[in-house]
Parts: C-alpha cells; structure tokens; sequence
C-alpha cells in the first residue's frame, strides 16, 4: 500500500510540475528535436541505418528461404495459397517499406 501511495504521489508531482512548464517549453523542446531530425549528419545515420537493415533483412530471408525450415514453410504456403481462390498475393510489408524516404512526418 505504501509503494501505491508513493507511486501516486509522484505521478501528482510530475503531472504538476509538467503542467508548469506548459506549452511554450513543449513547442520548444519539440523544435529542437526538429531541427535535430533535420540535421544532414543525422539524416546521413539515418540512411546508413536503414541501409544496413535492409541488408541485414535480405540476408535472414535468403538463409531462412534456404534453410530447412524455409522450404517447409514455402511448400505450406504455397499449397495454401492454391487452395485460396482470391487472386490477392501476399506482399512483404518491410520491402515495400523501404521504397519510402526517410524524413519526418509532422
């Protein structure tokens, strides 16, 4: 009970001294965090980052399309898929994700 009440006590706190700074300190802080996703350097890392995903997904498709496990799973994709009469083909969701640029969305 006692860890209950601490726990409400400090979330009472936060909550007021957040509320303090207000929206000035909010709208601050999220344009420095902007101007920060906007930087060159970091839209570089960025880029780099999702390059060296990518790879690394291609890489773990190709092994578990090879592995043992892979086949399995392609032979009962592929016989539940003849089975199904919709003419909808699955797509691989990161893949066409990656068609997208990098950047920020607000």
């Amino acid at each position: 009970m006692r860890g209950k009440l601490m726990f409400i006590t400090g979330l009472a706190a936060g909550f007021v001294l957040g509320s303090r700074a207000g929206r000035e300190k909010y709208e601050e802080i999220r344009a420095n965090a902007k101007k920060v996703w906007e930087h060159p350097s970091v839209q570089e890392a960025a880029g780099v980052a999702q390059a060296q995903a990518n790879k690394l997904y291609s890489e773990s498709k190709d092994k578990l399309q090879s592995s043992k496990i892979g086949e399995k799973l392609h032979t009962t994709s592929s016989t539940s898929s003849t089975s199904s009469t919709s003419d909808v083909t699955p797509t691989d969701s990161l893949a066409a994700s990656n068609s997208k640029t990098t950047g920020s969305s607000y």
